[in-house]
């Protein structure tokens, strides 16, 4: 890899880890980062768990979503939904797909998913639905189409999440930091919310405290306090079960493509 961006392989590396190990993910599911130094490629892991991603499994990829390198390695069949969100939205620099438990009531019932606690200002005061049924019809539900990733970026709009129907969700930062404060604090919200509606009358958040709020969690401050939270526990966990020194041995292995794509 490039000696210079080594450090953001290494974070865009943890990112995954970090999302595997608080349970946001599981064997699917992906986080990419915009090329600082090119707005028209960004960064992704090859397809593999987000759990094994380390930095040299980052791969660099056209805006297409085409590799830059191309080989016969495996890629995520979803990667349109990133290269589709950077074409349409300039102020996107980091993209995350995930299909948490928590926030897949809501894109089952179609309900529509407010933040009502603090740290979840940072969704915005709109969380727009998907339904890819609408204008695809039945399909395999995966967004594997550049067409797909597309009507995805639309639905987004100028928003920062989006539900996607009987999927999951995606979700946008101007940082990678700050794609993961929004990812982790919507599933959170997610949690509550649905706590929240058994209770009683849900209070969500004002307008006002939303841009408040929001403004004051994405303070760099702020996000580089939760990203060293989640490093440290990701840190005890892999010195724990030894899978540090297991991925390092694991990457240097290329893995050939066989078999089916994976999401």
């Amino acid at each position: 890899m490039p000696v210079p961006l080594k450090p953001l392989f290494d974070e865009l590396a943890r990112a995954n880890r970090i999302l595997a190990h608080e349970g946001i993910m599981d064997a699917f599911g992906h986080v990419s980062v915009r090329n600082p130094d090119n707005a028209a490629r960004y960064f992704l892991s090859r397809a593999i768990a987000p759990d094994l991603v380390l930095a040299g499994d980052v791969r660099e990829y056209t805006l297409e979503s085409e590799p830059v390198q191309q080989n016969d390695e495996r890629h995520y069949i979803e990667r349109v939904i990133h290269g589709e969100i950077y074409k349409a939205r300039p102020d996107v620099m980091a993209v995350c797909h995930h299909h948490a438990p928590e926030i897949l009531p809501y894109a089952i019932t179609g309900t529509e998913l407010v933040p009502v606690f603090l740290m979840a200002a940072s969704m915005g005061q709109k969380v727009p639905h998907w339904d890819q049924r609408t204008e695809f019809g039945d399909t395999n539900l995966l967004v594997s189409k550049p067409e797909e990733g597309r009507s995805l970026a639309r639905a987004l709009g100028p928003n920062w999440m989006v539900i996607m129907s009987r999927h999951g969700a995606t979700v946008a930062g101007r940082s990678l930091r700050e794609v993961m404060f929004r990812t982790y604090y919507s599933i959170r919200n997610a949690a509550l919310l649905t706590q929240a509606k058994a209770l009683g009358e849900v209070k969500a958040l004002s307008v006002g405290e939303i841009e408040q709020s929001g403004d004051t969690n994405l303070q760099p401050g702020q996000l580089a306090r939760a990203w060293d939270y989640w490093s440290q526990r990701l840190e005890h966990s892999e010195i724990k079960s030894g899978k540090k020194t297991a991925g390092a041995r694991r990457s240097k292995t290329p893995v050939k493509s066989k078999g089916r794509k994976r999401k």
